[in-house]
C-alpha cells in the first residue's frame, strides 16, 4: 500500500477498503473505525472515513459548510484528513420518535417519517420522494465511497447498527447493501462487556444471505477484561463454527472520551462526562451542571469543560441537582421549543430563573441560548408558532426554513475563538450588558449559538475565570491544558489498540486484497 504522497495519481487509482460492522448498536464501531484509520495514518497510508448512511444528533459543520456527524468528523482528525461531505452523505437527525431530519451531501432536504425513510415513500411529495428512493440513495452513497477511493489508498467504512436487522435489509444502505455494492470486506465487531459475544457474532452471520456472507471476512472482540488465553478455546470454537476468524482481542479502555453518536439517550441524570477528573489548579473545583433536555444535541461541547483540570461535568435533570452547580449549561437541542417546555414541568426553567436573579452563571447553547431569550417564533422545527421563552437574555428568536451552516472565527473575553454553527433559529439580539460570540451576556447569563466554543483554550480559561468569581469559587484554570493536544493522545490510544491488540497484517490484506475467497455459509441453526 502506497506512503501518503498519492494525491497526484492517475485516474484508475482506486483504493482499497474495509466495512467495520457491529453485532449491535454501540459495540464500538467507530472507535475501531477512528483506530484503524490513525494506525493507517502513521504507517503513511492516506486513508479517510466512510459512513454512508448516521444517525445522530451530535454533528459537525465542514469548512465547505457542509453538515455531517461529529463521529465522522473524529474519524478524518484520526486519519489526519480534513472532513468533508463525502464521508457521510446521509445524515438523519431525530426531531421525534418517529421523525428526522433528512442532511443530503450535507445540506437538509426535509423531514421524513421513519416509515416514509425506511419504507414505501411512494405517497410522499415529490421532492422528498426523490430523496427517500433506496435505489438513488445507495447509488449516490456508492459514488460518494468511489469518489474517496480514487483519492486515498484506503476508506475505513462504518455501519450502523447490526448488519442482521433482517427487516431492513430489503432498504439498506449503508451496512450489506453498501458491502456487497462495493465488493467491501466486512469485520464485525461485538462488544464483549455485554455479553453473549459468541452468540451474537454466529447470529449475525447465520441470519445473513449467502452473497452477504461471502464478505463477512473476520470478527473483533471489543472491550475484554481479564486473560486472553480464557477466551481462545471460544475463538477456536468460533472459527469451527463460521470458517472466520477473529482479527484481534481490544482490551477494556477507561477514558476514551470518544465523540458520542446518540443524542437519544434515555437517562443521563448523575452520569459524569468519561475523563479522570484530575485535582484542580487552584484551590476549589468547579462544578457543571448540564440540563439533559429532551433531543439534546451536540453535548459534546462540554468535553472541552471536563478535559480542565478540576471540573466536573454533570448531566442533570432535576432542579434540586442545579444547587450546588457553578455554572448551569443549557445545551444545543434539535426541539427547542419541546426542551422549553420540558424545563418548565421539571421545575428546572423557575430553578434557572432563580440562579440568574441570584448572580449565579447559565451558560445557554444554541438551543440553550435560545430558550434563554424573550420570545419564539418557531413555524418550523415544531409549528408552535409564538412561544415565550426564559425572558433571561434580551434575545428574540425566529426560526426560518433554511438552517445555518458556518464556521465562525473571532475574538471574545479578549480571546480567539473558534466554532461552528448549526440552527434554524434567527436570532435578534437587543441591548445588554455584554457582545458574546454572536450573543449576549446580562448579569451573569450568557448565550450563543456557536459550538465549539469551549474548544478555544484561552477562551475557555477566561470563560472559567469569570464564572468562578462569579461563583465565588477559588477555581484557577490550568495555563497548559490544550485540549486539541489531548484529543490528539486520545487518537493515539485508539490506535495503539488496534496495533497492539488486532492482526493487522490481516487487516492489510483484507483493506488491498478484498474478501477472501470460499468462505463457507453458515445456516441458521447450525451446526
Amino acid at each position: 500500500m502506497n506512503g501518503p504522497d498519492t494525491h497526484h495519481r492517475d485516474t484508475h487509482h482506486r483504493g482499497g477498503g474495509l466495512l467495520v460492522a457491529g453485532t449491535t448498536s454501540d459495540a464500538g464501531k467507530s472507535v475501531v473505525t477512528a483506530g484503524i484509520c490513525r494506525w493507517l495514518s502513521r504507517k503513511g497510508v492516506s486513508v479517510a472515513p466512510f459512513k454512508a448512511q448516521n444517525m445522530s444528533l451530535n454533528s459537525f459543520v465542514t469548512r465547505e459548510g457542509a453538515e455531517i456527524g461529529r463521529a465522522q468528523a473524529m474519524q478524518a482528525a484520526a486519519a489526519r484528513v480534513e472532513p468533508s461531505a463525502l464521508m457521510n452523505p446521509v445524515l438523519l437527525k431525530p426531531g421525534s420518535d418517529r421523525s428526522s431530519q433528512v442532511v443530503l451531501l450535507g445540506k437538509p432536504v426535509g423531514e421524513m417519517s421513519a416509515r416514509g425513510y425506511f419504507g414505501d415513500a411512494s405517497g410522499a411529495p415529490g421532492r422528498q420522494r426523490r430523496y427517500t428512493d433506496r435505489g438513488q440513495l445507495l447509488e449516490t452513497v456508492v459514488e460518494c465511497l468511489e469518489e474517496l477511493r480514487g483519492t486515498y489508498d484506503a476508506v475505513i467504512c462504518e455501519g450502523a447498527g447490526s448488519p442482521a436487522e433482517i427487516n431492513l435489509r430489503r432498504t439498506d444502505i449503508v451496512n450489506m447493501g453498501l458491502a456487497r455494492a462495493a465488493r467491501l470486506p466486512v469485520v464485525v465487531v461485538g462488544d464483549i462487556d455485554r455479553g453473549g459475544v459468541f452468540a451474537s457474532f454466529f447470529g449475525t452471520t447465520a441470519l445473513l444471505a449467502r452473497e452477504d456472507q461471502a464478505l463477512v471476512s473476520g470478527y473483533l472482540v471489543n472491550k475484554f477484561r481479564g486473560d486472553v488465553s480464557l477466551l481462545e478455546p471460544g475463538l477456536d470454537m468460533l472459527h469451527g463454527l463460521t470458517g472466520r476468524r477473529t482479527l484481534g482481542v481490544l482490551p477494556y479502555a477507561h477514558g476514551l472520551g470518544i465523540d458520542e453518536e446518540d443524542g437519544l439517550r434515555v437517562s443521563l441524570r448523575g452520569t459524569v462526562r468519561e475523563s479522570v477528573v484530575a485535582p484542580p489548579h487552584g484551590q476549589d473545583v468547579l462544578r457543571v451542571a448540564v440540563a439533559a433536555v429532551p433531543l439534546m444535541s451536540n453535548f459534546t461541547d462540554v468535553d472541552a469543560l471536563a478535559a480542565e483540570p478540576g471540573v466536573v461535568v454533570r448531566f442533570v435533570d432535576r432542579p434540586e441537582e442545579l444547587a450546588d452547580a457553578d455554572l448551569v449549561v443549557l445545551p444545543g437541542t434539535r426541539g427547542t421549543v419541546r426542551a422549553l417546555a420540558w424545563l418548565r414541568e421539571r421545575g428546572l426553567a423557575d430553578a434557572v430563573a432563580r440562579r440568574a436573579a441570584e448572580g449565579r452563571p447559565v451558560l445557554g447553547i444554541c438551543g440553550g441560548f435560545q430558550m434563554l431569550g424573550e420570545r419564539i417564533e418557531d413555524e418550523v422545527e415544531s409549528r408552535a408558532g409564538t412561544v415565550d421563552g426564559l425572558g433571561l437574555l434580551p434575545v428574540r428568536v425566529r426560526f426560518a426554513p433554511e438552517k445555518t451552516l458556518a464556521r465562525p472565527a473571532g475574538e471574545a473575553l479578549g480571546e480567539w475563538v473558534e466554532g461552528y454553527e448549526i440552527h434554524h433559529g434567527v436570532a435578534e439580539v437587543g441591548p445588554a450588558d455584554e457582545e458574546f460570540l454572536d450573543g449576549c451576556r446580562t448579569g451573569s447569563v450568557w448565550g450563543t449559538h456557536w459550538h465549539g466554543s469551549l474548544e478555544s483554550d484561552g477562551f475557555r480559561r477566561a470563560f472559567l475565570s469569570r464564572v468562578a468569581r462569579a461563583a465565588g469559587r477559588r477555581f484557577v484554570p490550568a495555563p497548559d491544558t490544550c485540549f486539541a493536544a489531548l484529543r490528539e493522545e486520545q487518537l493515539d490510544r485508539l490506535g495503539d489498540l488496534i496495533e497492539e491488540h488486532a492482526d493487522t497484517d490481516a487487516l492489510l490484506r483484507l483493506i488491498e486484497s478484498g474478501p477472501p475467497p470460499g468462505l463457507p455459509f453458515v445456516a441458521p441453526g447450525a451446526p
